[in-house]
């Protein structure tokens, strides 16, 4: 039966089933195509009235595809090379991907950088094909444990489907849980350089239009991602089988607290901290990217001060809103609410140096339904009180300038989690965040999945702007991720995410964040602690009305 499809404002008719790529042609820039605003590959194959848009690497609904074939490329041109070693691909610095050698024996080098790079270029050269094949589980498994990728087996035990995807290329076998190009010849733009103990992979990055970002070196970063790793490592809890086989064997109650305790000793760290320098310390400076525990952590850090003699009070950086109509503008022409010009930077700092300075102020209180400030408390704080400030520009100098740097303590917040589904594929940090706000938006804002959605972009690109470069100048970085959290999570975002339609724009992100939560095993939320992190996004926190 003819069928129409649509592609650059034009209308053809085929009686045959055609694949995009014969639609779209063999440009190299396009990497998959909306076919009905669903995310396909370009070897997907049309039968019938189908709308197609082509995907580059400006487009952020791409950019999974592109890093998921970039990444079979590298472990390709390893297997080719050093057949021998097993690698692991994480994220870190600088928006990149992380491979590491898994053998304490042998590390990453200079000359090997160079022959990956020569044999990742000999493969794009020769354009490879990359076949997709669509196998039971069991044949799967049969498959992977040949090839000796006996991580990728354990994980198929939790699928929840019957069959697997395999994609073979030259005789090589793996699969990225994700959407592919057609060829290698489709994966041209990247860099790789050595980042000691392993090598650092770049790529097109949609926020930056689709180019590779130059690269910057985040020490504090990489540092708390080395960490974290290290933890989740002695726990068991850096794969998502290792994270079910954890709450298989220990039980909720065990593995929850196993968690949390994790979370005590960072608090007990800092407090140390900040109690040994109490002399100096007037203000506690909390910053952190959206959905990352700000809230409860400052009433948890509070908590920790006061066992140890230290009485702070806070002050929130939201009062401090310049009124709507004076709100800078973002290109669309609305309030940009992610700028830190969108505060009253004069008179905060004022407040503080005052407060500092031992001063009574009366400070501002913002009034969100009326859009502007109205009086709030009057306040006089005694000089061995701190004060904790919390908010998306806290660490920003420009908002505490008027403070000598050695009476300031800096705290940069955020959920580092390094999971992986297995060995090649590792969790988004970003996906968890989203995760997180969807869920929370929910509970508290009866906001549904698509709204939060919508507004992630715009998040997005304020954190890139304002917020990270400011990790670097932090006294700590506290990590907010719980091991345990996405399998208690999963039963609140599921239904969320599914109701989405496949009609909807927002149905590949929906798509993307299942695929993730599938795999974990549910955890009833019963033992969740009212104080824990968690609480803030699922509910239940004591903080709530805090």
């Amino acid at each position: 039966m003819p069928f129409k499809v649509i592609f650059n404002n034009e209308t053809k008719t085929y009686d045959h089933p055609v694949t995009v790529l014969d639609i779209v042609g063999d440009s190299k820039d396009i990497i998959c195509a909306y076919v009905n605003k669903r995310v396909r590959e370009l070897t997907y194959t049309i039968d019938k009235d189908s709308e197609i848009i082509p995907l580059t690497s400006k487009d952020r609904d791409a950019k999974p595809a592109y890093e998921a074939s970039l990444r079979f490329l590298v472990a390709m041109a390893m297997h080719n090379i050093y057949p021998e070693l097993k690698i692991r691909f994480s994220y870190n610095v600088s928006r990149s991907i992380f491979m590491q050698i898994m053998s304490e024996k042998i590390t990453s080098n200079g000359n090997m950088v160079k022959e990956l790079e020569a044999e990742m270029k000999r493969l794009v050269e020769k354009d490879l094909p990359m076949v997709r094949n669509i196998v039971s589980k069991e044949d799967a498994a049969k498959i992977l444990k040949k090839e000796g990728f006996e991580d990728k087996v354990e994980i198929l035990q939790y699928r929840p489907e019957k069959t697997a995807h395999i994609y073979t290329c030259d005789g090589y076998k793996n699969y990225m849980y994700n959407r592919m190009v057609p060829s290698t010849g489709y994966i041209k733009n990247w860099k790789i350089k050595f980042y000691h103990p392993g090598i650092i992979i770049q790529y097109p990055r949609p926020e930056a239009g689709g180019i590779i970002p130059p690269f910057e070196d985040a020490p504090t970063f990489g540092k708390t991602l080395k960490r974290a790793h290290q933890w989740a490592k002695d726990t068991g809890c850096d794969t998502i089988v290792g994270i079910n086989k954890r709450f298989e064997k220990d039980g909720d109650i065990d593995f929850i607290t196993l968690c949390e305790q994790r979370h005590n000793r960072q608090l007990c760290e800092l407090g140390q901290m900040i109690e040994d320098d109490r002399e100096n310390i007037r203000l506690i400076c909390i910053a952190g990217p959206s959905s990352s525990g700000k809230t409860t952590f400052a009433n948890r850090l509070r908590i920790e001060l006061l066992s140890r003699g230290i009485n702070p009070i806070r002050i929130s950086m939201d009062d401090y809103y310049l009124p709507r109509d004076l709100a800078p503008k973002d290109e669309n022409g609305e309030p940009d609410l992610e700028s830190v010009e969108a505060l009253d930077i004069e008179l905060f700092n004022q407040n503080m140096a005052d407060l500092i300075a031992g001063m009574e102020v009366q400070l501002p209180k913002f009034d969100f339904k009326l859009g502007h400030r109205v009086p709030g408390r009057i306040l006089k704080v005694p000089t061995d009180q701190p004060i904790i400030i919390e908010g998306i520009h806290a660490l920003n100098e420009v908002m505490t300038q008027s403070v000598p740097s050695h009476q300031k303590f800096k705290i940069f917040i955020a959920p580092q989690a390094q999971v992986n589904i297995d060995n090649h594929n590792p969790l988004s940090l970003t996906d968890l965040r989203l995760l997180r706000r969807i869920v929370r938006d929910y509970q508290f804002r009866n906001a549904s999945a698509i709204d939060t959605m919508s507004m992630w972009a715009s998040v997005r690109k304020g954190e890139f702007k304002w917020i990270y470069k400011t990790q670097e100048g932090a006294n700590y970085v506290f990590n907010s991720f719980s091991s345990y959290e996405l399998s208690v999570m999963k039963k609140y975002a599921m239904p969320l995410l599914e109701v989405i339609d496949i009609e909807s724009p927002y149905f590949p992100v929906a798509e993307r964040l299942i695929r993730m939560l599938k795999f974990f095993d549910d955890m009833p939320d019963k033992w969740v602690p009212c104080n824990s992190i968690i609480r803030e996004f699922i509910g239940g926190s004591c903080y709530e009305e805090a």
